[in-house]
């Protein structure tokens, strides 16, 4: 496979037990993963004596010479600049923007009516279909059940979810979300992959992505 390689423009630390690990501004974004990239950093702005072996990754590519890769999970605590960041590197390829709406937007599954919102807020995030966050108010919260599933999302936070009958995790919350998806703090998203939606009357293809 070959590698999408370029270099990064953020000021990039690491952590670890109090201790700065690593402190660059030049790392390299790497993209092993089809969504989003690693970051492999010059080895000498790391402090190797600060982490196990089993941390550091080095690669026989030669456009990675001289630089390393660290374990997420290894390190306390990233920071892209001065904001911290979560699970891994942000893509600088991938936007989100939230629009308020007025769309008519109906939630059911097996047959039965789970929502019925005018007042969505459209989540549109670079290569996922739209998401449709809808108030509690206009959720049938009495056929829901909270899971005790989280996740989490370098671009929005921690979400919470929601499971139904046989379907578990079919719907989330994120009840604090990062700056810049304020606008869905406390509402609820269902999985359009799982459900049936329906907007403005109109039925909509159920997509198909790594969350079906």
């Amino acid at each position: 496979m070959t590698l999408r390689i370029e270099d990064g423009r953020k000021r990039v630390r690491c952590y670890l037990s109090g201790a700065l690990v690593a402190d660059t501004g030049g790392p390299v974004l790497v993209w092993e993963h089809r969504f989003y990239p690693a970051y492999w950093l010059p080895e000498r702005d790391v402090n190797l004596a600060l982490l196990p072996g089993s941390a550091v990754q080095r690669s026989a590519d030669e456009r990675l010479r001289g630089l390393v890769h660290l374990d997420w999970e290894a390190l306390d605590e990233w920071f892209e600049e001065d904001e911290p960041v979560y699970v891994h590197p942000r893509n600088p390829y991938t936007r989100i923007d939230v629009l308020a709406s007025s769309r008519h937007v109906v939630v059911e599954i097996d047959g039965v009516q789970f929502a019925d919102s005018r007042q969505p807020r459209i989540l549109f995030e670079t290569g996922l279909p739209p998401r449709y966050y809808l108030p509690l108010t206009d959720v049938r919260l009495d056929l829901l059940r909270p899971s005790g599933t989280t996740s989490h999302c370098p671009y929005k936070g921690t979400a919470t979810y929601w499971s139904c009958g046989a379907h578990d995790d079919i719907a989330w919350t994120y009840r604090t979300t990062l700056p810049e998806s304020q606008k869905v703090v406390g509402l609820v998203c269902f999985y359009d992959e799982r459900v049936d939606v329906t907007v403005d009357g109109a039925r909509q293809e159920r997509p198909r992505t790594h969350f079906a």
